[in-house]
């Protein structure tokens, strides 16, 4: 399995289209936000994580995502992953994650053992 790709948004919806086939439509794409307060804080940022599966692989492992500040690791999910052979699913992934200071962490999404994709958010001081 691969993943195809992973955002930070505020939300989604599946809709059928003739074909059948689905979209999948995400609103609220982002990389960064204001806080909604001074730090220090706790933030969940939704992170979104669509995967394929080749027809010819077993459909089934763990998405993991590690959320790291610089190289330190602060919040970690695993969850299992079903994806029928030759099609496409998502997984949402919710961390909570503490804040004492503004600035970037990383969340490094993998399949099983298979390579990283990483996705930075920053949280901004708020305005006004």
């Amino acid at each position: 399995m691969d993943i195809v790709a992973a955002l930070f948004i505020d939300d989604i919806q599946l809709r059928q289209v003739p074909g059948p086939s689905t979209r999948i439509d995400l609103t609220g794409v982002q990389f960064s936000a204001a806080a909604p307060q001074e730090v220090p804080l706790v933030w969940a940022p939704h992170l979104v994580v669509v995967v394929r599966c080749a027809p010819d692989e077993s459909g089934v492992g763990a998405l993991e995502v590690a959320y790291f500040r610089g190289e330190d690791r602060i919040a970690r999910n695993v969850q299992p992953l079903q994806v029928e052979p030759g099609k496409f699913n998502y997984r949402l992934v919710r961390a909570e994650l503490e804040f004492t200071d503004y600035g970037t962490v990383e969340a490094r999404a993998r399949i099983d053992a298979g390579p990283v994709m990483a996705i930075p958010y920053t949280l901004l001081p708020p305005t006004g």
